[in-house]
Order: structure tokens, then C-alpha cells, then sequence
């Protein structure tokens, strides 16, 4: 069957679903196949829930005509995407970068929403499936698109923008995130400088911040730029929700950390460019608030508690601990767990991270992971647990009083689970 026939059957259905647990009367169902499952074994249970048609790759998910035969379920759901955003013809804001996407993405998504209808990733579903997914989840009611792409390998960001053809584009950050896939920082700035590429190829406008002398080094040359620094949109001050200065109005976001001053920047370039209202960028900005253990501050008790548990790597987690140090609070303490996806440079950066707190005091650390629990240090203040289980242990019989605690770790650590101990 060709795309464009099972186009008329994705119209005719409610939404596309991936996931019979999750199926919906009058879905159109894909069955996807993974390294663990095989989703033409489940087209039985989601007829059974409604489904109104499914996409199948094996003859065994052909059981009635219902079921469409096709060559690959997932190389259909790519495509049937980019047909969709075509027929749509609609702008597409696409992001990516090793710090702050999903954050910056909310962000743009706020503002501009202010005065368009938009559609956006959800959550962080910036993959080769969730792409197509949030491209599929836009309709003829939507006006801007906003499109999340990440990325672990090279190539994997060009072959996103090869499905949701991007109209506009910014990286956030070049930063020392899944080294294990990249192999080095080169190679996260090559990977990631693909939408770039992208953009180039196709005559597309990239917004980049002045500011950082990589995005200046990769744009080089190229004309189609909307650009902007501390000097057009200025960082104020974070003691400890981020302020900024645009166009001489105060901006008071509820984000923490000064590390979201340029995913705030980019939200209001972006605003800017697309003429919303300086009155509706600032009541966006100042009424987005954080969730998913992303910048989150937390009272309980007499403690406060900065929460940001959703991933970590070498860059994000010293900015961290940067912003965490300028806080002004007499009882500052840490609790910090592994960071993944980092392969052969695992041990020297998490070596690092303890130079770094050998030389800045906090009133107690406490580091959990196998790979901060081999490291070395010489402040007595830095405790090592070898997993979380030892750490829970010992949390048992600790307590805190009037403390400014700040939990970070990549999203395997899980450490969000620290703030039921505490």
C-alpha cells in the first residue's frame, strides 16, 4: 500500500499509537518491533481495544482487513510523518543540543503559544520514533510546530531533520553528553552541528547565541542567522530563580540555575522573531514552571531542595555545582550520582567533578555510583556510597536542619528518590 493511501486511513483515524497498553477506540496502531518485543504479536489486543486499523510487518499480524501488510512498520511511521508535515505545510522549529533541550523547548513552546496555536514534543519523545510522533500528533488547527531532537550517534540528528523538515533551528549548547557515542567533544559538535547543515542546505533561518564562539564557527558564512547575546537579552541575576533584561523589562522566570539563561534567551529570540509581544513573552517566561525533576525547588520542612535528577553529564553537572556554589546559604549540601554514557572517559570526568569540590567548599557531599565511588579526594566532607541502597541506609539514621540541598545524577541514578529520605 502506498504512503499516500495509508495517509487517507491515518485521517480517518483518531491518533497513532505505537503502544496497545496505551490504544484508544479508532487508533491507527503501528506494530513496532524492538530488540525485546515484536508488536504484530499484539494487533489481537488492539483490535480487541478498537483500534481501527494496524500497520503490520509480518503476515502472522494480518488478521483481518483491518491489517495492512507493509515492507517495514517503522520506515511507514517516518515517512507517513514527513507526508503529514508536507501536507501540512506548516513552520517546524526544531531543537537539539547536549544541555537544556527539553527545558528550552518548553520555553518556545510557551511563548509562542501565546499567539499561535502550537504543537510540540512531548515530554522528551526526540527520537527516531518520537519524532515522527510529535509530527503526527500536529493537525490542520496547528501553526507552528516545535520539534525536540536528540541524539546519541553520529548521523542521527540528519536523519531526524530528513523527517521533520525543519524551517528553523537552534542548538543550545555544545556539551560533554553520551562521549560514549560521540567519542569526543569534536564529535558532539560535528553530530549536533547537523541540523545546522540541515538548515544550510535547504536556505532555512538558524537563531544562534553570539555569545558562544562554537555556534559563531559553525554558522560561519551562512547569511540566514537570527542572532542574539548577553548584550540584546541580559542575564541579571539568580539568587536563586533566573532574571534577565529584554528590552529594558525585568523578566523574573522560575527557573534556577544560571545555565537557563540561555534557554531563556532563546525562548525570547524566537518570540521576537516570530512578533509576539514583548507582554506575552514575559507572562510566558515568568509563568512556565518546572516539572520531571528538571531546576525544581522543593520546601520541605525547614530545607530547601534544588531537584534536578532528570540526567546529568560532565558539562550540566559542573554548572551545577557552579551555580549551586554562588547561592548565598551558610548550610549547602550535595548529592550527586553517576553520569552515565560517558565510556572511555568515565573515570577522568568523574575525577574531575571531585577536583572541583576539593577545591569548593559545600558542607557535606554525598556521591553515589559505582564510578564516583572509585574516585579519589581528599575533603573530608565528601562521603561514597556504591549504590543507592547503601545511601538509603545510611539516610535512615541522617537528618538535616535548615539545609539548601541540591540533587543531581543522571536519570538511571534515579535520585529524585533522596527527597522521601530526607
Amino acid at each position: 500500500m502506498k504512503i499516500e493511501e495509508i495517509y487517507q486511513l491515518y485521517l480517518n483515524s483518531n491518533n497513532v499509537s505505537t503502544d496497545t497498553r496505551t490504544i484508544e477506540p479508532n487508533d491507527i496502531y503501528f506494530a513496532l518491533k524492538g530488540d525485546n518485543f515484536d508488536g504484530n504479536k499484539f494487533c489481537k489486543q488492539a483490535l480487541e481495544k478498537g483500534a481501527k486499523y494496524c500497520i503490520v510487518d509480518n503476515k502472522e499480524g494480518l488478521l483481518n482487513d483491518h491489517c495492512i501488510l507493509v515492507s517495514n512498520t517503522l520506515d511507514t511511521l517516518q515517512k507517513l510523518a514527513t507526508h503529514h508535515r508536507i501536507t501540512l505545510n506548516i513552520p517546524i522549529v526544531a531543537l537539539t543540543g547536549s544541555n537544556g533541550k527539553t527545558t528550552t523547548k518548553e520555553l518556545i513552546n510557551e511563548v509562542l503559544s501565546q499567539e499561535y496555536q502550537t504543537s510540540a514534543t512531548k515530554g522528551n519523545l526526540n527520537n527516531h520514533i518520537g519524532v515522527p510522533l510529535t509530527l503526527l500528533k500536529m493537525t490542520s488547527a496547528t501553526e507552528i510546530g516545535i520539534v525536540e531532537m536528540g541524539a546519541n550517534h553520529a548521523n542521527e540528528i540528519a536523519f531526524l531533520c530528513n523527517i521533520a523538515l525543519p524551517d528553523y533551528g537552534v542548538i543550545t549548547n555544545f556539551g560533554k553528553a553520551h562521549l560514549e557515542g560521540f567519542g569526543s567533544i569534536e564529535g558532539v559538535i560535528k553530530a549536533k552541528s547537523e541540523l545546522y547543515n540541515h538548515l544550510k542546505e535547504n536556505n532555512k533561518t538558524i537563531f544562534i547565541n553570539t555569545d558562544d564562539l562554537v555556534q559563531i564557527t559553525q554558522t560561519k558564512g551562512y547569511n540566514n542567522i537570527v542572532s542574539f547575546n548577553n548584550e540584546t537579552i541580559s542575564f541579571l541575576e539568580c539568587q536563586p530563580y533566573v532574571s534577565v533584561s529584554y528590552q529594558n523589562t525585568k523578566i523574573d522566570s522560575k527557573l534556577t540555575g544560571k545555565y537557563n539563561y540561555t534557554n531563556i534567551a532563546i525562548a525570547i529570540a524566537i518570540g521576537n522573531h516570530f512578533k509576539v509581544s514583548l507582554n506575552n513573552i514575559k507572562h510566558a517566561i515568568e509563568n512556565y514552571t518546572p516539572s520531571n525533576n528538571r531546576s525544581q525547588l522543593i520546601k520541605k520542612g525547614d530545607n530547601t531542595i534544588l531537584l534536578d535528577a532528570y540526567n546529568a553529564n560532565p558539562t550540566s553537572m559542573k554548572a551545577a555545582l557552579e551555580n549551586f556554589h554562588q547561592i548565598k546559604h551558610e548550610n549547602k549540601i550535595l548529592f550527586l550520582g553517576d553520569m552515565f554514557e560517558l565510556g572511555k572517559d568515565s573515570d577522568f570526568e568523574h575525577q574531575a567533578i571531585i577536583s572541583y569540590l576539593d577545591n569548593n567548599s559545600f558542607a557535606e557531599v554525598f556521591l553515589t555510583g559505582k564510578n564516583f565511588h572509585k574516585t579519589s579526594h581528599t575533603d573530608k566532607s565528601i562521603n561514597t556510597f556504591d549504590s543507592f541502597e547503601s545511601l538509603k541506609v545510611f539516610l535512615e539514621t541522617k537528618k538535616f536542619n535548615n539545609a539548601y540541598i541540591l540533587i543531581k545524577g543522571s536519570r538511571g541514578m534515579a535520585l529524585e528518590r533522596i527527597i522521601d529520605l530526607i
